[in-house]
């Protein structure tokens, strides 16, 4: 609780093993209603199945992320992807 504020940045951007989802969801339970959390992830809720171990534990932590949440949906192609396309449309 010393940080007002925690990003974590691209979540579920790479698989983890059950320990680590299960730190993830206590740092997210610990955090709720306590201290403010921004959450990034490129796989809408109805995915983060994927991300946690367990259908309970992926429940409660959508819960607690969405709860008093301002949920910011974007839906754009990828700065990398165009500037990668741009590169290449410029050799």
């Amino acid at each position: 609780d010393r940080f007002d504020l925690l990003v974590l940045d691209d979540l579920g951007y790479v698989r983890k093993s059950e320990a680590e989802t299960s730190v993830l969801f206590e740092l997210i339970a610990h955090r709720y209603e306590r201290r403010g959390l921004v959450l990034t992830a490129n796989q809408p809720f109805s995915r983060w199945d994927e991300i946690f171990a367990d259908s309970m534990m992926t429940v409660a932590a959508v819960d607690r992320s969405i709860h008093h949440a301002i949920i910011v949906e974007i839906n754009a192609e990828s700065f990398r992807k165009q500037a990668a396309a741009r590169r290449n449309s410029s050799s």
